[in-house]
C-alpha cells in the first residue's frame, strides 16, 4: 500500500494563517488607497489600465505561495510504501456434497442443494490461505475440482453443480473415498474432509464404515454434516402431470454420519434450516483455523526536495521581479 504521510504533521496547523495573511493584504490595500480631489475626471478616462497595473499583486502571491508550500516542506512530507510478509500453515479440505435428487427438497430455501452450495461458498470465502477441493456424489462420485487455492475458480465450479449430473442414489462411501484419494498425499499439518449428505448410504462399493477407516488410516478428520428437517420435508416427485413435490419422510442416517466422524477425529453437524446450516460451517470455521504469521514493513522515501526548489524558484521570481519591473512600486 502506498501514501503520502507528514513525518512533521503538526507544521500544518500554521497553514492556518495563510487565509490570515491574505485577510490582512485585501483589508491593507484598502485602506492605503490613494485619492486625488481634480475638479474634472473627464482628463483620465482615456488613460487605460497597463499590464502592470493587472499585476500588481504578484509579489504578494508569489510570496504567498511560497509560504504555503515552505509549510509543507516544514512539515516533511513522505512517500510509505507497506507491505505484509504473510507466513501460514494452511490446511488442506475436501467439500463432499451430496447431489442426490432428494438435495432438491424444498424444507431449505430455495432447495437443499443451493442453501448447501451458498453456505459452502460463504465458506469457501473466508478461507483465503486454504487449498479446498471439491467432491460431489450420489449415485457414483468424481472430483468437480481438485485441491487449489484458487478459489475463484472452485467457487464458479461449485455453481455449476446440479442434481442429476451422475447417477441417482446415495454413496456415501464412495463419496467418501474419492475425497480421501485427493487429499491423502498432502504433506500439511492437517487435512480435512466435509462431508455433506441428507440420506441413508443406498449405492456404491464402497461402505461409508470402511472409507472411514481409510480416513484414519492417513491422519484425516472427517465433518459429517446431516441436512434435513425433523420429521417430513417437501421432496420432488415425478408423476404423469410433471414433477411435483409431495411431504414424504426425512431419513437421514446419522449414526454411520456419528461414526464416520468419531472414527476420524472429526464432528457431526444437523442442519435443519437455512441459518442452522450457516452455524454448522461457522463452527468448523473456527475449529480449523489456519496458523498465520504477518510481518508488516514500512519504507518511507522523503517528499520535500521538489516542494524546496519550488519555494526558492518562487523567491527568487518574487525579488528578481521587484527589483526590475516593480522597483517604482511601493
Amino acid at each position: 500500500m502506498t501514501g503520502i504521510i507528514f513525518a512533521n504533521p503538526s507544521f500544518l496547523w500554521l497553514l492556518l494563517l495563510v487565509p490570515a495573511i491574505i485577510a490582512y493584504y485585501i483589508i491593507r490595500q484598502h485602506r492605503t488607497s490613494a485619492s486625488l480631489k481634480m475638479p474634472d475626471l473627464e482628463v483620465f478616462n482615456k488613460a487605460g489600465t497597463t499590464f502592470r497595473n493587472y499585476l500588481r499583486h504578484i509579489l504578494f502571491t508569489l510570496q504567498a505561495i511560497a509560504i504555503t508550500l515552505l509549510i509543507n516542506v516544514l512539515a516533511r512530507p513522505q512517500k510509505t510504501d507497506k507491505f505484509q510478509d504473510v507466513t501460514t500453515e494452511g490446511i488442506d479440505i475436501i467439500l463432499t456434497l451430496d447431489i442426490s435428487g432428494s438435495m432438491l427438497a424444498r424444507d431449505f430455501r430455495p432447495d437443499r442443494l443451493e442453501a448447501s452450495k451458498n453456505v459452502a461458498t460463504e465458506f469457501i470465502s473466508g478461507r483465503p490461505y486454504d487449498r479446498i477441493g471439491l467432491v460431489v456424489f450420489s449415485g457414483e462420485s468424481f472430483t468437480q475440482c481438485p485441491l487449489t487455492t484458487d478459489h475463484a475458480v472452485l467457487i464458479n465450479l461449485m455453481r455449476e453443480i446440479e442434481s442429476g449430473m451422475i447417477e441417482d442414489g446415495t454413496a456415501i462411501g464412495n463419496g467418501l473415498a474419492t475425497a480421501i484419494s485427493r487429499i491423502k498425499d498432502s504433506d500439511t499439518k492437517s487435512k480435512v474432509i466435509i462431508l455433506l449428505t441428507d440420506g441413508v448410504n443406498n449405492r456404491g462399493d464402497i461402505a461409508p464404515a470402511t472409507a472411514a477407516d481409510i480416513a484414519k488410516t492417513y491422519g484425516i478428520r472427517v465433518y459429517t454434516i446431516g441436512v434435513g428437517t425433523r420429521g417430513s420435508a417437501p421432496y420432488p416427485v415425478q408423476t404423469p402431470f410433471g414433477l411435483q413435490y409431495q411431504s414424504m419422510p426425512v431419513e437421514i442416517d446419522e449414526d454411520i454420519l456419528k461414526e464416520i466422524s468419531g472414527k476420524t477425529g472429526g464432528t457431526y453437524f444437523r442442519a435443519t434450516d437455512n441459518d442452522k446450516l450457516v452455524q454448522v460451517y461457522a463452527e468448523i470455521d473456527k475449529l480449523e483455523k489456519s496458523k498465520i504469521d504477518v510481518r508488516q514493513f514500512t519504507r518511507s522515501e522523503e517528499k520535500f526536495l521538489i516542494p524546496s526548489i519550488i519555494v526558492f524558484i518562487l523567491l527568487a521570481l518574487e525579488i528578481l521581479t521587484r527589483v526590475t519591473i516593480y522597483r517604482n512600486i511601493t
